[in-house]
């Protein structure tokens, strides 16, 4: 008998299929219950459908359910899966892009820091935390796998709130980004090592080498260094054809270490790249204004037709994803180790960054669970940039912690983004405005109206 898989947000049907895949394709969970959620039960059959044609492509005895009801889908589980965006694309992250425009504010993807993401931790994080309510009622012990951004909010508040939950939250960037550099430097991803720590989406890559035949390892940073200098480096971006990957080249010569997410997501993340007033560092470093609902819509359409090939398709070849999640249902299950990168709660885990925060860094997984590691390596600059994220993240958590409207207002004045571009009396407008544009999308206590005076 195999392990009982939630997955909440299972409408996701392209997703779905990569994460069910690769873990019924792994030895000893070939028996895998999985139990599909969703609110949309059209998008729900459809998910059905293709992972039990995953189950027979891959001739296992898996089994699956299938569930409109969030608690029945998690009674008994050992492992939960969350991949969900609410409010989507229309109307929230429209709403998200077109009302800082407003106030002549850019963006890039605004899923994770900037008022976009705080919009978006505004309406996730309560979500979330039924999610865990849920689990804590039939499943308490379950590892929760959270995917669902922004990540960093979302597991802080998580870990603020049911500090019982265990918890991880996981992201690709860390192995897309070592792919991606990889094939800058013409080396097999095969033979490069790394270590990596941060926060999510700010971590920075400490060690990426190269693997000799001899055993030993090489430090291939001067050959990033050289490449960029020289301009043969960054080949075109692998992610993305519309962003050149130039920002956060620019951002290593800089700092001195290379960061883990994509350019059009850092260029938001600090004050330099995104001006109203300087046209050239958009077209300079190959920045897309706008990209998240370009790629929304892009996406959402190749789903679609992906979604219709699964469903026509007799079998499913199943191709190994990138993603963590089954290694950690491996790992857990059948006691096999495994490293991944995972967000976590810090608890002095990164000395240098608060202990309530959420940081991103390798752990160890076995049968245990998922256990993180001690990286107090970081220097001193990265971590400053880091807490200039940090400072957003708490205060997004805090409004939610306490229901305190104001703290929304506070977070985005201290935003390194929307301060480099909005004066005070903009940034608390902006808040009203959103606030009042996204309704009930919006908890009870931040919905309506807002005021100018800090109470």
């Amino acid at each position: 008998m195999g392990p009982k898989l939630a997955f909440v947000g299972a409408g996701s049907t392209v997703f779905m299929k990569n994460i069910v895949g690769d873990v019924l394709s792994r030895p000893g969970l070939g028996e895998t219950h999985l139990a599909l959620m969703d609110i949309d039960a059209a998008r729900l059959a459809e998910s059905e459908l293709v992972a039990k044609k995953i189950i027979a492509s891959l001739g296992v005895g898996a089994t699956v359910s299938t569930h409109l009801d969030q608690r029945e889908a998690l009674e008994g589980a050992d492992f939960v899966v969350t991949a969900f965006q609410i409010g989507g694309y229309e109307p929230c992250t429209v709403t998200d892009f077109e009302v800082p425009k407003k106030f002549g504010l850019r963006q890039t993807i605004a899923d994770t820091l900037g008022i976009g993401g705080i919009m978006r931790g505004l309406r996730t994080v309560p979500h979330l935390w039924r999610v865990c309510e849920d689990m804590l009622a039939v499943c308490p012990d379950a590892i929760l796998m959270q995917y669902v951004n922004p990540m960093a909010i979302n597991t802080w508040a998580i870990a603020e709130k049911f500090p019982q939950i265990r918890q991880v939250g996981l992201c690709h960037s860390v192995p897309l980004t070592a792919e991606e550099l990889a094939r800058d430097l013409a080396i097999p991803v095969g033979k490069i090592r790394y270590q990596v720590a941060g926060i999510n989406h700010m971590a920075f890559f400490l060690k990426f080498e190269e693997i000799l035949a001899d055993g030993t390892y090489r430090d291939l940073y001067p050959d990033l260094f050289a490449g960029y200098a020289a301009g043969k480096i960054p080949l075109p971006s692998s992610w993305n054809p519309r962003c050149p990957n130039k920002v956060r080249y620019e951002m290593m010569t800089r700092l001195g270490l290379f960061v883990t997410e994509s350019s059009e997501h850092f260029a938001e993340y600090v004050p330099w790249f995104i001006k109203r007033d300087r046209p050239d560092l958009i077209e300079r470093f190959g920045i897309p204004l706008d990209e998240y609902p370009q790629r929304c819509v892009e996406q959402v359409a190749d789903w679609a037709a992906q979604a219709e090939v699964f469903k026509s398709a007799q079998t499913i070849e199943v191709q190994e994803s990138v993603e963590y999640a089954s290694d950690i249902v491996e790992s857990v299950w059948t006691g096999k180790p495994s490293v991944i990168y995972g967000n976590v709660r810090n608890n002095g885990l990164i000395p240098q960054l608060p202990d309530a925060c959420a940081v991103e860094l390798p752990c160890l997984v076995d049968r245990n669970g998922v256990q993180p590691t001690k990286v107090d390596t970081l220097p001193p600059q990265c971590v400053a940039l880091m807490r200039t994220n940090i400072n957003v993240q708490e205060l997004t958590v805090a409004a939610l912690m306490e229901e305190k409207r104001e703290h929304l207002y506070h977070a985005a004045m201290l935003d390194p983004h929307t301060a480099a571009e909005l004066d005070l009396d903009q940034i608390w407008a902006l808040v009203d405005d959103l606030l009042e544009a996204h309704g009930d999308w919006n908890p009870a206590w931040a919905r309506g109206k807002g005021h100018r005076a800090v109470a």
